[in-house]
Order: structure tokens, then sequence, then C-alpha cells
């Protein structure tokens, strides 16, 4: 079971920590990923890009080569419609292109609306629960045998508060980021007697357009940037030796 920490010091990745690293990012459209993308890249690792945008997707990708960064790969992807064998065709083109994995960072998320359950639509329950948990099953799955060869290789899970998803309304989203926390804790308990390090961030509320959709009403404005989480994010993956197995509780 993952322990909840609060560090008292947060890990950051320093410039070229993460020199030479390949870095899958999912979500890499989003609020979250594409910041996490960012900050991967600005400690100098090679950040995959994936997501269904394309469009966003190179405009991340053009913004992180101006920056100076090490060129990032884009590989497009709809979680919700991709297979067992996609995951296994991007696996093997992570091998046959750069031959290395070393990290994950699961940031893509599916989030439609607050409603009663019995209001949500058998569809939208299992959109939610495939984008949210079943995705990255199947990515992980597919992507640990190369993970395994590296040599200090982690996964990423991002989760949501616990509390407030586990109250009425929350619905479909509210159980997948529940069942995401129970996959994290039995992944980090199937590989803690091998390199594979896994982790978890609970980040705070953050400018994000799923926090506008979830929070209707509030100023959103008035939270951060997603960078912060993403700069956590980017320290776990350079050195996690301190919160492996655990969720980096960043709430305030």
């Amino acid at each position: 079971m993952l322990v909840t920490i609060r560090p008292a010091t947060l890990p950051a990745a320093a410039a070229d920590s993460l020199r030479e690293r390949v870095v899958l990012v999912t979500g890499g459209g989003g609020g979250l990923g594409s910041a996490t993308a960012r900050a991967v890249a600005r400690a100098g690792a090679t950040a995959v890009l994936l997501g269904r945008r394309v469009r966003m997707l190179e405009s991340l990708h053009d913004e992180i080569m101006q920056a100076g960064a090490p060129q990032p790969g884009i590989y497009p992807m709809d979680l919700l419609g991709a297979t067992p064998k996609d995951h296994d065709d991007l696996a093997a083109t992570l091998q046959r292109e750069f031959g290395r994995l070393d990290g994950i960072v699961h940031a893509a998320v599916h989030f439609d609306s607050l409603q009663p359950f019995e209001q949500q639509t058998p569809e939208e329950w299992a959109t939610a629960l495939h984008v949210n948990v079943t995705a990255p099953f199947l990515l992980t799955r597919a992507c640990l045998p190369l993970l395994r060869e590296g040599m200090d290789p982690a996964v990423v899970f991002v989760l949501d508060d616990p509390v407030r998803t586990g109250n009425a309304f929350w619905g479909g989203y509210g159980v997948s980021k529940h069942a995401l926390a129970g996959f994290a804790s039995i992944v980090h308990e199937e590989t803690e007697n091998t390199r594979v390090r896994t982790h978890a961030v609970l980040p705070g509320p953050m400018r994000t357009k799923l926090r506008r959709a979830a929070y209707y009403g509030e100023n959103t404005l008035a939270h951060p940037e997603p960078d912060f989480a993403a700069g956590v994010i980017a320290g776990v993956l350079a050195d996690g030796s301190g919160t492996r197995g655990a969720v980096i509780d960043l709430r305030p």
C-alpha cells in the first residue's frame, strides 16, 4: 500500500539531471501533461509527448525545441480507442526509435462533469474508467519490459484528492481515481525488488481545464499554474530515492 507523505524538502530536477533519459508523458496536450513535458525537457530528458490533439502536441514540440532542450518525440494516440496491440506497438516504437525508456508519467485524464451517478450514462462511466485506469494499466504493462532495462526507471501516477472525489456527484471519475491509486500500489509492490520505481503525486488546486470544469464558479485564476507539480514530478524522475512507493501530497 502506498504511504502518503508531505516531504519537508520536495524533489527538484537540476539542470541535466535527466540528461540522456527518455520520458513518456501521457496527456501531453493537457495542462499538467504539457507542463511536465516542459519540466523534464528542461532537465535534459527527451520527452515523448503522447496525446490525441496533434496540433497541440506539435505546438508543445516547437516550444520545447525553441527553449534549446532535446528534441521531443510526438506519439499521437487516443487512449479511449487504443487497443492492447496499440500499446504494444507504442512500446516497440520507443525501443526502435530511442532504444530505451526511463520514465512514464500518467498525466492523461478524462472528466466530464459533476452529476448524480444515476444520470451518468454507461458510456460516460466506461470512458472515465477506461482512460483513467485501464489505459495506465495497458501502457505500464506494455512498457514494463523496456523500463526494466534501464538503470533507474520510474513510473509516476497523478492522483486526485481521495476525500473530495469520494463524495457525491464525482461518479466514474471519482471511482477511477480511487482505482488508479490502488493500481499504483499494486505496481509498487510488484516491482519494489527491481530497479523500477513507482511514485504517485497528489497535486493541489491548479489552473487547469479540469479544475474549471469540476469547480464551476470558482476563480480558477487564483490557483497556480501546473508548473509547480510538474517540477516535483521531474524531480521524482531524476531522484526518487526518498519517495519510492509514496504518494507525494502537494495540497496546501
